[in-house]
């Protein structure tokens, strides 16, 4: 009696075994883009929770919170320290617990800050701090990022992991923009089920700030119901020490600091944008002064459009770098940003609303550039580093940038806008240095 072919493909239990997509006999494609699909479903839901307070807070003072403007930077920021700190444990997460219970039991977590909004905008009354850790607690949904990514590389070959990392982080980057476009929406009306809750007092009227956070619960659930019901694990297996020397290859560092430009420098920016065109030119402006506040740009009325045109543009550009590679798009993405940065700073003491289209089209422009560094850098770590590497440093690299929300706003509150923009300016131009000798330039020594 012959014994059964044990070394070929075989998708029948939770865990996949026989599998290596790098051999087309051994890879089911409907498997790997059935995992994208799913994770990148849970991914959208995590980001609108990592941004939630950054749509919640140009809402807290016109319902009767009493905070500065530093109070309300530091909101926006505080989800960017807790996401990279969480991001730190996520990295190591994949090859130990598997995908199919990282985005089930993830998913669920994501319920948690997002009930604790649901009760604290009711009560004008709750405390700076409170609203500092539930701000902080909204960082489980940008932290999961870095166990997402990885998951989702384990599934597909190279020859496709700049399309299925690049559609992944686009559209689950696309949450940042979900909940800050539909966020005015959701606040300006009583959700079907919950309208025996009252709403809030603002100056134009009764708001609805609850609906914000309390909106994604099902689709939280559903998400978790999916994960555990259809996604199967694959059989890499690593413990945290295996995982660690991704820190002696000089490969994680150097991306780390480009991804920190690319990633970094958007996420901050896009958490912060709200509060800038309030702050800069909308009623909490000087220019309101002198200027009917109504006329004045809202925060909230923009705030969408760049996390939107950054994801949209990695989603799109992850083909493009399949074909010709990521070093190059990288490098025009720094480029971009650091010149579209310095144009922003032209903009940023306006004495006439007639000057808001120009800070407001340079923002967009920087968003853009950014997109295209988002899509590259993730092609170039799967290409330039060895395959058990690339996953931790994709989930390092992320952890790392993920700060910037914090940082962006903690530097704003801190130093000014101006000064953060040209410390911006800098650090991209130092980034294409960088990029161009070791990855980008004829005969680099490690393209991709």
């Amino acid at each position: 009696m012959s014994q059964p072919d044990t070394t070929g493909l075989d998708t029948s239990g939770r865990v996949l075994t026989g599998w290596n997509p790098e051999e087309p006999e051994n890879w089911s494609a409907v498997i790997a883009w059935r995992t994208l699909i799913i994770t990148t479903y849970s991914m959208i839901l995590a980001f609108c929770v990592w941004f939630l307070p950054s749509a919640i807070a140009p809402k807290l003072t016109e319902i009767g919170f009493h905070l500065s403007e530093a109070q309300l930077y530091w909101l926006a920021a505080m989800p960017g320290l807790s996401c990279g700190l969480i991001r730190f444990i996520y990295m190591f997460l994949p090859p130990i617990v598997g995908t199919r219970r990282l985005i089930g039991w993830s998913s669920l977590l994501y319920i948690l800050p997002m009930l604790g909004w649901f009760f604290a905008v009711q009560d004008s009354t709750t405390g700076f701090g409170v609203l500092l850790a539930l701000a902080f607690a909204c960082g489980i949904g940008g932290g999961s990022f870095s166990g997402y990514m990885p998951s989702t590389g384990y599934f597909f070959p190279k020859r496709l992991s700049g399309t299925a990392l690049g559609l992944q982080a686009g559209v689950g980057n696309m949450g940042m923009s979900v909940i800050q476009l539909i966020g005015p929406w959701l606040m300006g009306f009583g959700l079907f089920g919950i309208t025996w809750i009252a709403p809030q007092s603002a100056g134009e009227g009764p708001v609805w700030v609850h609906n914000i956070a309390v909106f994604f619960v099902p689709w939280t659930i559903v998400a978790a119901l999916l994960a555990f019901a259809l996604l199967k694990d694959v059989p890499v297996k690593a413990n945290i020490r295996q995982q660690i020397d991704i820190f002696s290859n000089p490969d994680t560092w150097y991306m780390t600091l480009l991804y920190v430009a690319t990633f970094g420098l958007f996420s901050g920016f896009s958490a912060q944008f709200g509060l800038l065109i309030k702050n800069t030119y909308g009623p909490s402006s000087p220019l309101a002064a002198t200027f009917d506040s109504s006329l004045l740009p809202l925060g909230a009325t923009y705030a969408f459009l760049g996390p939107l045109i950054g994801s949209v543009v990695r989603m799109c550009w992850g083909p493009l770098c399949d074909r010709f590679g990521g070093a190059v798009w990288t490098l025009v993405s720094v480029v971009g940003m650091g010149a579209t940065l310095a144009a922003t700073t032209f903009f940023l003491h306006p004495t006439d609303p007639a000057q808001f289209p120009g800070f407001l089209w340079s923002m967009l422009a920087m968003f853009f550039f950014a997109g295209l560094g988002n899509a590259g850098t993730f092609k170039q770590m799967p290409m330039i580093m060895p395959k058990r590497q690339a996953g931790g440093a994709i989930g390092f690299t992320a952890a790392v940038a993920s700060l910037g929300p914090f940082i962006v706003g903690v530097a704003i509150a801190s130093l000014g806008a101006t000064a953060w923009y040209w410390i911006s300016v800098a650090y991209c131009a130092v980034c294409a240095v960088i990029c161009w000798i070791r990855y980008a330039r004829p005969g680099a020594p490690f393209p991709g």
